[in-house]
């Protein structure tokens, strides 16, 4: 099984496509993880639980 599909292959045993969707998904999902660390972070400092 393959975990990332390239287009020009012909197979449908995989996880992921690579396409813009997959992309643009993947990105929103590390921007969404990345503001809620900060988040947590500064919410900590705030709190003074740091």
């Amino acid at each position: 099984m393959k975990f990332i599909k390239e287009e020009h292959e012909e197979r449908g045993d995989y996880i992921f496509q690579k396409d813009n969707t997959t992309k643009n998904g993947m990105r929103i999902v590390i921007i969404t993880l990345v503001v809620l660390v900060g988040a947590v972070i500064v919410s900590g400092i705030h709190f003074e639980w740091f």
